[in-house]
């Protein structure tokens, strides 16, 4: 199945404007064109463009009526508003409508390539239906698992979905927060309103706080105009925090301001704003740790943990590796160009096999990885590459554990004795011969030794493997 490229629809009642978004996106994204608002709202409709770039002063409808009657067609489609006549109150009330973002003409083509990577990003996620548990339903991203560790989560899911209260999503990175954030939304009374993920550790903590609040002309060095924060725009609809325990102390009290009282303040301004926004929250940190070190708001803590749903990582769910294997396969087929039927058993054996520091992220990278090495329709154990920096080490003998604390080295240590050094060096010596093909001349050139000395320890060690190639 092959996925269909993104619609843009251009507002615009200047042919050159359209001529210019042609050019720059019409490799990429399917282009679609508007000159008057009445059109706007007809393509909307019938086209189901998954991102709008509009134009503030075009014939027919005022281009903020236009905005305003998209967001009521659906209000997750992302809109950018756009005019050469910039003012402070209209870009207000294009953000307070709902718009992603307002930008002034001319614009740098990377700004706005920028933008509309990003704007796509955030109305994906929002429209992008979740199902659980596994379901045969076309392109919807599934949450994946029969586990008995899955089986609360997808009852949790249920329980809380509906009823509008602040959850706390835990997990370890990899293991699939956001999808389970995004299946709370898809299933609550707002799922036609706004979806605002953030990701509080991708933002400058400098920058995070005008981000989620806004702020006021002249706030600070460079904020020329008023900006309306992720807050104001999910008004109505729903914002998710990811990585929540990154905040500062500064932002922290902000946003238990907004979960007590439903309110708060752009940046620089004395203006009280409102908002109903509900709020569901991600972390891979200990909170609870946090909070005894002072690092974390106690009564910040408290509000955000009215229900907690919390993701097993997926060494302690290996029965849900073969579908998840299945599934990722099944969703890279179309994408790859790659008719992988199954896994042979022993590569499913290895991935099995495996810690999984990286949890389901990690095994969906790696089984796309295989299906691109993957001469025939079956992947096999050599398509399957897990290297120690993905967090596994190989112990003498073939044990997998994984690097880091208390993995690697401390069982090396504790049960390897004398033969440590020994057995670390032939490891090197019979991977050195792997990756050089066998070549003892590459291979010693690789390890900083002689080929003389290549060869002893070969036959100290019993490897046979090699060919002596000048």
């Amino acid at each position: 199945m092959t996925t269909r490229m993104k619609r843009i629809l251009i507002v615009d009642d200047e042919p050159n404007v359209h001529y210019s978004f042609q050019k720059i996106l019409g490799l990429d994204y399917e282009i679609l064109e508007a000159r008057d608002g009445k059109e706007a709202v007809q393509k909307v409709q019938k086209e189901s463009p998954d991102l709008v770039l509009l134009d503030v002063r075009i014939p027919g409808m005022d281009g903020l009526k236009v905005l305003d009657r998209i967001k009521e067609l659906d209000s997750r489609i992302p809109v950018i508003v756009m005019t050469a006549f910039g003012t402070m109150q209209t870009a207000v009330e294009a953000m307070k409508l709902g718009a992603f973002e307002y930008i002034l003409k001319p614009f740098d083509v990377p700004v706005i390539l920028d933008l509309v990577k990003k704007s796509l990003a955030v109305g994906e996620a929002a429209k992008k239906k979740v199902s659980y548990p596994s379901s045969a339903v076309t392109g919807e991203e599934q949450i994946i698992g029969a586990s008995a560790g899955m089986q609360e989560v997808y009852k949790l899911i249920g329980q809380v979905a509906e009823k509008d209260i602040t959850v706390l999503v835990r997990g370890e990175s990899g293991t699939g927060k956001e999808l389970v954030a995004r299946a709370i939304y898809q299933n609550s009374r707002r799922a036609k309103k706004a979806f605002i993920p953030v990701n509080c550790a991708a933002i400058p903590d400098t920058l995070l706080e005008s981000e989620l609040f806004g702020f006021e002309k002249g706030a600070f060095t460079g904020a020329s105009e008023k900006w309306i924060g992720r807050f104001e725009q999910a008004n109505g609809g729903t914002i998710f925090l990811d990585e929540v325990g990154s905040m500062s102390p500064s932002t922290q009290a902000k946003i238990l301001r907004v979960l007590q009282e439903g309110e708060f303040n752009r940046l620089g301004g004395k203006e009280v704003i409102r908002a109903d926004v509900r709020v569901l929250a991600a972390t891979n940190m200990d909170l609870q740790k946090a909070v005894s070190t002072g690092k974390f708001r106690e009564d910040l803590y408290y509000r955000l943990n009215v229900i907690t749903v919390l993701l097993p990582p997926l060494r302690e769910r290996k029965e849900d590796v073969p579908p998840l294997v299945n599934y990722f396969i099944q969703k890279y087929r179309g994408e790859l160009g790659k008719e992988i039927q199954a896994v042979n058993p022993a590569a499913l054996q290895k991935l099995q096999g495996y810690s999984w520091p990286g949890n389901v992220r990690e095994l969906e990278n790696i089984i796309k990885r295989a299906m691109v090495l993957a001469r025939g329709n079956m992947i096999l154990p050599d398509d399957i590459q897990i290297s120690i920096s993905e967090g596994l080490h190989l112990l003498p003998g073939g044990e997998q554990v994984p690097a880091g604390e208390g993995g690697f080295w401390e069982k090396t240590f504790r049960e390897g004795k004398g033969k440590v050094l020994k057995d670390l060096e032939k490891m090197a010596i019979e991977r050195a011969l792997q990756f050089s093909g066998g070549n003892q001349k590459k291979a010693a050139e690789n390890l900083g030794i002689s080929r003389t000395t290549l060869r002893a320890k070969m036959k100290e060690y019993g490897i046979e493997t090699g060919r002596d190639e000048k």
